[in-house]
């Protein structure tokens, strides 16, 4: 056998790639690809969340004298109330989503109102950010996200129909003043993180809506002269930011999760040192269950693991971004953008604080840190983005082709008239269709009389 020259090889090699690519390209161009892609996405993330809280919650239960499964339970129900509310919308119409946007504002800012009175909040380390529910501990802050990507995408969807989005000024009122009392009541409370993310998705909204750049740029400026303010007004949050700017301390200082959190990734290698296996989440790593579980992850599972985590949300970008960008209704194409921003920046913002590129804010890894409230907000955010992937151009057709889903088959299968007839085999059932079968001829009438 004679060798091949290298230029043959190499181009056989250039052209199985290019065939690859084209392939993988021809996938992502079918009608459902961002639907499956954002389940799929959202079903290996909710896996790894529930894994790794079990990992890390178990060490804190233990501490605290509770069964090692205390938390993960909590995880657990979060899933199992979540998925279902996720099914839903992901089947509603984007209607019913319209219909809910005045009433979940409503809930958002009551709740946020509820945090602030004395005996009705429920403060932890000096924040007042939750209600106590049923023995639950819930967090309106989280609500509050979903609440202003849903009301600000009608309330712009509305004025864009009546044809008021010409003037600048449409976009921002009343959307500014609503954005801005969410984020007062959030602040209020002493959650910078989610002021943070609250104002990113006020900030994506008008962007999409049209706002001339300049008008951005002031509100980009006004934003971040808030943002310094709120900063600046807190002797801790001042030091946060100084910390990062002149990183310095030792391990066991103030700061203490910074560094251990840089520890725990750094410890763990390129595949981690095995789950369940990790030393930085007994008491080294404060908030290891929420906040910097990314850094047990890290340690766990190596950088393996963090780059398929910072995949996977890179796969929800690519998704989410396609679906709005395929839109053909304004309010679809708003809310698909705020809702993706929501999710992926404030991914962004937990990794890099964990790995030290961005100050600490406190905001939890989506779907897979330990919370209640942030598991069900997101996962029913997810739902609609899938509802409005099911709404892309061609996909009506392409769910027709593939015919109805595993619970519509059962119910028609269940429900069908033949089968029904089948099971009535009794005496009078066979009278009745004897009857049926020599049922007399209708006589024609005679004119004679």
């Amino acid at each position: 056998m004679q060798d091949q020259p290298l230029d043959d090889l190499g181009g056989r090699a250039l052209d199985d790639l290019g065939g690859r690519i084209s392939a993988w390209r021809g996938l992502l161009d079918r009608p459902l690809a961002s639907y499956y892609l954002i389940g799929g996405m959202t079903m290996l993330l909710l896996a790894l969340g529930l894994v790794m809280v079990q990992s890390t919650a178990s060490v804190a239960d233990l501490s605290a004298g509770l069964s090692p499964y205390s938390d993960f339970k909590k995880q657990l129900l979060g899933a199992a109330v979540g998925l279902p509310l996720m099914w839903v919308a992901a089947r509603s119409s984007p209607r019913l989503f319209r219909a809910f946007a005045y009433p979940l504002m409503a809930v958002a800012v009551v709740g946020l109102g509820l945090t602030l009175i004395h005996g009705v909040g429920v403060s932890t380390n000096g924040a007042a950010r939750w209600i106590s529910i049923g023995g639950l501990q819930l967090q309106p802050s989280e609500i509050a996200k979903l609440a202003l990507a849903v009301w600000g995408a009608d309330l712009l969807a509305r004025k864009d129909r009546l044809g008021q989005l010409a003037d600048w000024r449409h976009m921002v009122v009343p959307l500014m003043p609503g954005a801005g009392l969410l984020a007062l009541l959030v602040m209020v409370g002493d959650d910078l993180g989610t002021t943070f993310i609250l104002l990113v998705i006020f900030l994506a909204l008008v962007w999409v809506a049209g706002t001339p750049g300049r008008i951005v740029g002031g509100l980009l400026i006004l934003l971040g002269l808030a943002m310094l303010l709120m900063i600046v007004s807190a002797s801790y949050r001042f030091h946060r930011v100084a910390s990062f700017l002149g990183p310095q301390g030792s391990p066991t200082g103030v700061n203490m999760q910074g560094i251990q959190g840089r520890y725990a990734i750094g410890s763990g290698g390129i595949f981690g040192v095995g789950l369940g296996a990790s030393r930085e989440k007994w008491g080294y790593v404060p908030e290891a269950t929420s906040d910097f579980i990314f850094a047990i992850i890290g340690e766990e599972l190596g950088l393996v693991g963090t780059l398929c985590v910072t995949v996977l949300y890179g796969g929800l970008a690519f998704a989410g971004l396609r679906v709005a960008r395929r839109m053909p209704d304004m309010f679809s194409r708003l809310a698909a953008t705020a809702i993706t921003a929501w999710i992926v920046i404030q991914a962004v913002v937990n990794i890099g604080a964990v790995i030290g590129v961005l100050p600490i804010t406190g905001v939890p890894l989506p779907l897979v840190s330990a919370g209640l409230s942030s598991l069900l907000a997101t996962l029913v955010a997810l739902g609609m983005l899938m509802s409005f992937a099911r709404r892309e151009p061609g996909a009506r057709e392409a769910l027709a082709a593939r015919g109805p889903g595993w619970p519509r088959r059962v119910l028609s299968w269940l429900g069908h008239p033949k089968r029904r007839r089948r099971k009535c085999s009794g005496p009078g059932h066979e009278g009745s269709a004897r009857r049926r079968r020599y049922r007399r001829p209708h006589r024609a009438s005679s004119g004679a009389g």
